[in-house]
């Protein structure tokens, strides 16, 4: 019998905010427009989040000069307050997102599977740079 060892990626950070006011920031449509993107000439100009179990959700990303958007789209399959996220993306890629409380702050930590268009390092970079990002939003708001 064959059996295919999966590749996940994993990023987080320490965020100093209260565990609620990260959880609302992260999963909030008014808050996620001002954090999810990777880089200062990006920008997230809509979200929808249908935050439940089975709901569909949608973050509009763009390049702030108009040269490139798309839809990163999502299904929830596992919510469990102020805990766990987790998702399937719109081409079948899974996360997972876990929120802990930790004596220095609160840890925020995103497991996903990657695609195969980019260097597992790119998608590595991308994502823990907009969860930095996330993480500089909070503590700044």
């Amino acid at each position: 019998m064959e059996s295919v060892t999966k590749t996940k990626i994993t990023v987080e950070v320490l965020i100093n905010a209260p565990l609620e006011k990260v959880w609302e920031q992260f999963n909030g449509p008014a808050h996620i427009i001002h954090w999810c993107f990777a880089s200062d000439d990006w920008h997230a100009p809509a979200a929808e989040n249908d935050f439940r179990e089975g709901g569909k959700s949608k973050t509009v990303m763009a390049a702030k000069d108009g040269s490139f958007s798309f839809d990163f789209e999502w299904i929830y399959t596992k919510i469990e307050d102020l805990a766990i996220v987790e998702y399937i993306l719109e081409d079948g890629r899974e996360v997972s997102v876990q929120f802990e409380q930790t004596a220095n702050g609160v840890k925020v930590t995103e497991t996903f599977d990657p695609e195969q268009q980019n260097s597992l390092e790119l998608q590595r970079g991308g994502w823990q740079a907009i969860l930095d990002n996330f993480k500089k939003y909070v503590e700044q708001n």
